[in-house]
């Protein structure tokens, strides 16, 4: 039982580390498409 109780910290611990991760990844990915629209605009003009 105890070896459960320590699998299941353990599990909950790096899902939310993967989530923290996809998280700045989604942030770096929105940035990099505001520059694209960005330049994409001064083109334009």
């Amino acid at each position: 039982m105890k070896k459960i109780v320590v699998l299941a910290a353990l599990a909950a611990s790096l899902a939310v580390a993967a989530c923290n991760t996809v998280q700045g990844a989604g942030k770096d990915v929105q940035a990099a498409g505001q520059a694209v629209s960005e330049t994409a605009q001064d083109a334009k003009h």
